[in-house]
């Protein structure tokens, strides 16, 4: 199971207690399980002797994996990395993040231990989420969540401290283990926006933004040297909506009022038996110790299984199909929505790539049903529209449902309306129903610099050909006026999507972002979950026998960009300038796009 990694190498000679714990001898019954340290070795590698030799060892390895496990046994999962909701086996010739971890894989686990008898429960150790967001923090408390239902216990160790996201997760546990000299510094939220125009004025420089909404805030941060009060209103519910989602965690993970878990949060950062004394965590442990503190509820240590080595037994008996079953298909938009461009500063969802992988989903014979995964704050306008065109060819023949990550606004919402069911966390970013247009005037700077301009046109608009000149009182109207005929187009396809008038639209639109339970309650999304859910429902539009049928991620051919639009490297010095000066470098690849017309969404995944 490539997205549960296996768990870290014994540690250096210089920690000997650490050391001592690895070394101790398998369990015997099972040669599977240690009752050593949370950083046992998985003992069915292959053995001595290269690839033969494991093929030779074959056969008993799968006896040994036909023997009873002990009852006390843990099976021991690790997240340090990247986490999506679901992701594709790399190909021969791909780069493949070893830590890199699947919640529907992680889904299949927990659907095996529950049918196990013989496993007590699951440790979890939390080092790294990635730049995972909050809805992708909800799914994995989800999947935590069906575990303690199902009457398994989950253990959550912290060796590397936590802030709010790793908390929040943490807190679907029974308990909670912290490093001794860890910290807890889940201490809420922030947004520190910082305004641009004061300097550019001091340069010669001046920004045109040119917005369709009133809350569609992309390049405020240009325009302007304080916040809007649209912005102000927009970014405090948010901020109030993620802090009551981690409230509700402390308050339901902890056991205590509303007003206690509130003083929790207010009352940090906690460092080690701190957060203990304050009834945060269930106790202070090195990774090598946590059998020791599970044990005092048991005659005997716990056992600590590898979760790749339990997931690979649970499935080595298992018939393999010669002949390719269908499938439902998953096409994934990950990444600012744009054409072709010659520079990426983020990672980009390349509107041709993602076309052919549609067209790729429509042909196949294979592909029963569609799930469209959507982590996007949106971007070029135009290339939104074609996606969405080609979604809508692929639901008039196959049954699909949209499924919003993390951030799934403007663009992102935009190609979402193809769908006729969609789904979202309640900590999710979408909506934003609106376009922008932002553009930096260089001339006065170059005047200043001794670098004059002169310009010849023909035609009274020629001026918009030249981001750069200066425009005058018509040329603004002009491009003002062909905004709002791209934004009644983004009303029209929402209200289409929505089956709802445009006038029911109107009001939530203005470039408004909600977070998935506001959007809910508005018609906006009609189920909260995650890519689970999605399935399920999606499942059931195509009826019986298709809970047997597996995702697949959905590629374009080979012809067509097979691969991703990889960012440009950017020196580690400029990254810290653009993010002291608060400028998104989403806003650096659009503008290397050259589309004019932008629904884009600027928030950023998480708020800490």
């Amino acid at each position: 199971m490539s997205s549960v990694p296996p768990p870290p190498p014994p540690p250096p000679s210089s920690q000997p207690i650490r050391e001592k714990a690895d070394q101790q001898k398998p369990h015997p019954q099972e040669g599977v399980a240690t009752n050593g340290s949370v950083g046992a070795k998985p003992l069915f590698s292959p053995p001595a002797g290269g690839t033969v030799g494991w093929l030779l060892s074959r056969p008993v390895s799968l006896l040994r994996r036909l023997l009873p496990l002990a009852k006390n046994t843990y099976v021991l999962v690790e997240i340090d990395g990247p986490v999506a909701e679901f992701l594709a086996p790399p190909r021969l010739w791909e780069f493949h993040d070893a830590r890199s971890f699947s919640i529907y894989e992680f889904d299949a686990l927990v659907t095996a231990v529950l049918g196990d008898s013989r496993i007590r429960g699951v440790v979890l150790v939390l080092k790294s989420l990635g730049d995972a967001g909050f809805a992708t923090a909800t799914s994995l408390r989800t999947a935590l969540a069906r575990l303690r239902q199902g009457g398994k216990e989950v253990v959550v160790q912290l060796p590397l401290g936590a802030g709010t996201r790793l908390f929040y997760v943490a807190l679907a546990g029974d308990q909670v283990f912290l490093g001794p000299a860890a910290s807890l510094e889940a201490v809420g939220f922030l947004v520190a926006s910082r305004y641009l125009r004061g300097a550019l004025d001091r340069v010669g420089l001046a920004a045109e933004i040119h917005a369709q909404g009133r809350y569609k805030s992309a390049g405020e941060q240009l325009s302007r040297d304080t916040m809007s009060d649209a912005e102000r209103e927009q970014v405090g519910v948010i901020l109030d909506a993620l802090q009551a989602a981690l409230v509700g965690a402390i308050r339901d993970g902890r056991k205590v009022d509303q007003d206690k878990a509130c003083a929790f949060v207010d009352g940090g950062p906690y460092q080690g038996q701190e957060a203990v004394a304050a009834g945060l965590v269930d106790g202070v442990c090195y990774e090598d110790e946590l059998s020791g503190r599970l044990a005092k509820d048991s005659t005997e240590p716990p056992l600590f299984l590898d979760a790749a080595t339990y997931f690979t037994a649970r499935r080595a008996l298992g018939l393999r199909r010669v002949v390719a079953r269908p499938v439902i298909g998953v096409l994934r938009v990950h990444g600012l929505i744009a054409p072709k461009t010659a520079m990426a500063f983020v990672p980009v969802a390349e509107d041709e790539r993602i076309i052919a992988a549609i067209r790729v989903a429509r042909r196949s014979h294979r592909v029963r049903a569609v799930v469209v995964h959507i982590d996007s704050p949106g971007g070029s306008a135009l290339a939104s529209d074609r996606i969405h065109h080609e979604l809508c060819q692929l639901a008039r023949e196959k049954p699909m449902v949209a499924c919003f990550g993390d951030v799934a606004a403007s663009g992102g919402y935009y190609i979402g309306m193809a769908a006729p069911c969609i789904v979202a966390q309640p900590t999710t970013l979408t909506g934003s129903i609106g376009v922008v247009a932002a553009r930096l005037v260089l001339e006065p700077a170059l005047k200043s610099i001794g670098v004059m301009t002169e310009v010849l046109q023909r035609g009274a608009r020629a001026k918009l050909l030249d981001a750069t000149l200066a425009f005058d009182d018509a040329d603004r109207a002009a491009l003002d006026r062909h905004l709002r005929v791209v934004y009644d187009g983004f009303l029209a396809v929402v209200a289409e999507g929505r089956a709802k008038p445009v006038s029911d639209i109107a009001p939530l639109a203005e470039g408004r972002v909600w977070t998935g339970q506001d959007a809910l309650d508005r018609g906006l999304v009609d189920h909260l979950g995650g890519f689970a859910e999605a399935l399920r429902l999606v499942r059931g539009k195509l009826g019986s026998g298709a809970e047997k049928l597996a995702p697949e991620m959905i590629r374009p051919p080979m012809w067509a960009h097979s691969e991703p639009l990889a960012p440009a490297p950017v020196p580690p010095a400029a990254q810290a300038l653009l993010s002291a000066l608060g400028v998104d470098p989403s806003l650096a690849t659009l503008a290397f796009c050259g589309d004019r017309v932008l629904a884009w969404c600027p928030f950023p995944r998480e708020w800490s």
